[in-house]
């Protein structure tokens, strides 16, 4: 698949690229797996000398070998004596930059921590001795965000303070799942738009891995994300094990119950028997996987919080798959398939109303967010806020269009009327046919 989109990020790549001409650059990218990181990395790159390292676990000795190898091939640089340690092959690298500017990326760079904890230490100590002297432009990414944190914004870290810049690199937005759509599949339907926004929430591997197979239909979408050899069975798992370790029980039966709409503290804690304020803190500011929605304009100390899984991927995994195991063990894909045909369409209609967030906040938008009373009276979908043009888009979301009553949500909009004080109100219906 081409490369789309990132025209943002590739600025800033570029930017710290011609920078590193005069002075050594150092920059972190995060995001999770599969976003789309690496190639990334390579189109800012492309045309320019670079060398690109991935760090797999394995004893220090044999990748620090295997690294002298990729270097030697990558660029015209030969590194004499045999390298059994990332400091010999990292001092060699920074030396060798003083003459000649090139670019350093090394990929899944948290599994330093498995290969040799002391590695960290061995880069700060040699980044603060050449970096005054050397043209470096050293690119580091990881995937497993809560190590990614810890390594480099940990004050007790040896590289805490040590970056030029960090990207933490988001899902394509919304318009750029639709170009892709559309150049794959021309005539395609809003349904199936929602459909794929709905599973990959616009993460590259997942929207690679469909469209290469065709799948570019409700239908032939759910096929492929069913069928025995999916990737996409096992895929929850191989992100999040590694993350939560050996606590991942806990954390995964919480996901579940977020998925299946029990959204409140109270409801997860009297499920899963005991307080789980620890746990959804950790999901929410180390593991950045769900996220606490509050009604807009609300105090910040409010109690009336809901929490959201804010990855569409995992958020369709931890409702469709991750409880039906026992049918996988079986054998009974075809069952799980049409489990997700009985359940798809009230599903999806939570996921439309974030789609049209998703897409009005590609815009100009300087909040944005929904409202609930505490009587449960007065809800409202979705609030967009300008406060630099003082206007606010108050809208309802639902698939059919001619389920939407307009003049229902002006009677709910006057409950929110003194928080929007001065601003300009426009009263919207969002369907299917809007996407």
């Amino acid at each position: 698949m081409k490369f789309y989109g990132r025209q943002n990020e590739l600025e800033i790549l570029t930017a710290s690229r011609i920078q590193s001409t005069r002075t050594a650059c150092f920059t972190v990218i995060i995001g999770r797996r599969r976003i789309g990181k690496t190639s990334l990395l390579l189109a800012s790159v492309q045309d320019q000398p670079y060398i690109y390292l991935f760090v797999s676990r394995k004893n220090e000795q044999l990748l620090s070998s295997q690294f002298q190898e990729e270097i030697e091939k990558a660029m015209d640089f030969k590194i004499y004596g045999t390298m059994t340690s990332f400091r010999d092959v990292f001092e060699q690298l920074l030396v060798y930059s003083i003459d000649k500017h090139y670019t350093l990326i090394i990929d899944e760079f948290q599994e330093f921590e498995y290969v040799n904890p002391a590695i960290f230490s061995d880069i700060q100590y040699l980044w603060d001795k050449y970096k005054d002297q050397a043209k470096m432009n050293f690119i580091v990414c990881g995937s497993v965000y809560s190590m990614m944190l810890k390594i480099f914004e940990n004050r007790k870290e040896p590289l805490f303070g040590r970056l030029t810049s960090k990207m933490i690199i988001k899902p394509f937005p919304v318009s750029t799942m639709k170009e892709i759509l559309k150049d794959y599949h021309p005539n395609y339907k809003p349904e199936d738009l929602l459909c794929l926004y709905a599973i990959t929430g616009g993460v590259a591997k997942y929207i690679t891995l469909l469209m290469e197979a065709g799948a570019t239909t409700v239908k032939k979408i759910f096929d492929y994300v069913t069928r025995t050899d999916s990737p996409f069975l096992s895929e929850g798992k191989d992100l999040l094990i590694s993350e939560f370790g050996k606590e991942y029980g806990t954390y995964f039966s919480i996901l579940q119950l977020i998925a299946a709409g029990k959204t409140t503290q109270p409801e997860i804690d009297s499920i899963v028997g005991k307080n789980t304020g620890a746990y959804l803190s950790n999901l929410e500011n180390e593991y950045s996987l769900v996220s606490r929605s509050k009604p807009m304009f609300a105090k910040p100390e409010t109690r009336k919080s809901r929490w959201n899984i804010s990855d569409n991927f995992l958020r369709f995994w931890f409702r469709f798959i991750y409880p039906n195991q026992s049918m996988l063990e079986l054998g009974k894909n075809e069952l799980l398939r049409e489990y997700i045909n009985v359940h798809y369409t009230q599903y999806s209609g939570h996921l439309l109303e974030k789609y049209f967030r998703d897409k009005l906040a590609e815009g100009r938008i300087t909040a944005i967010g929904s409202y609930w009373d505490g009587k449960g009276e007065n809800e409202i979908d979705i609030i967009a806020l300008n406060d630099l043009d003082k206007t606010a888009i108050i809208a309802e979301v639902k698939r059919n269009t001619k389920k939407i009553n307009i003049e229902l949500l002006k009677t709910k909009a006057l409950s929110i009327q003194k928080q929007l004080g001065n601003y300009e109100v426009e009263l919207k219906g969002y369907s299917l046919e809007d996407m």
